[in-house]
């Protein structure tokens, strides 16, 4: 485990979390800012760059799960409990410069909850006291209203506009950010 809220648990993505990545990454409202849903081999590879990260820089994004949950079933791997996203740190470029961002995805049957808010939220202070970052980023595609509310509950504001091309595509995104504290 890496990190635990009141209500959830993060911790590294395993293969054994193949089915709840498919249940997030391959469905198109989910993956709307990523201009759809993703195919297998897509999905391998989203989980193949997170083991890469744990490897390399000691972060990635990591497994989401319900702390009060003991329900398996084929969404779980680890304890039994359902993975219901993914949240984490990862290195980012963004207007030229190498930074910490924090992302965030979930499985839409667990939107609406403040879960995304709440393990964000877990990730940028882990991000400061154990990271050492002075500054965490969130880059948002600027038609993703959800993520941008998470970002401004997460105390950031808009410093950059940007575009990532991404899939074939430009795609206008803010970069949020918020400063260590004093």
């Amino acid at each position: 485990m890496i990190l635990e809220t009141e209500r959830l648990r993060l911790r590294e993505m395993t293969a054994a979390d193949l089915p709840a990545l498919r249940a997030i990454l391959q469905d198109p409202v989910a993956m709307t800012a990523y201009e759809g849903a993703f195919d297998e081999a897509m999905v391998r590879d989203w989980l193949d760059r997170q083991l890469e990260r744990y490897r390399n820089d000691g972060f990635g994004l990591w497994a989401v799960e319900l702390r009060s949950s003991s329900s398996g079933g084929p969404d779980s791997a680890g304890d039994g409990a359902p993975v219901i996203g993914q949240c984490g740190i990862t290195r980012q470029r963004i207007d030229g410069d190498d930074v910490l961002e924090v992302g965030y995805l979930f499985n839409r049957a667990h939107w609406h909850h403040g879960y995304a808010t709440e393990a964000a939220a877990a990730c940028r202070d882990h991000a400061f006291t154990v990271l050492g970052a002075d500054r965490v980023y969130a880059q948002v595609r600027d038609t993703n209203l959800a993520s941008m509310n998470v970002a401004i509950r997460l105390g950031m504001t808009v410093r950059s506009r940007f575009v990532k091309h991404y899939r074939g595509i430009d795609m206008p995104h803010l970069a949020f950010a918020v400063d260590r504290a004093g």
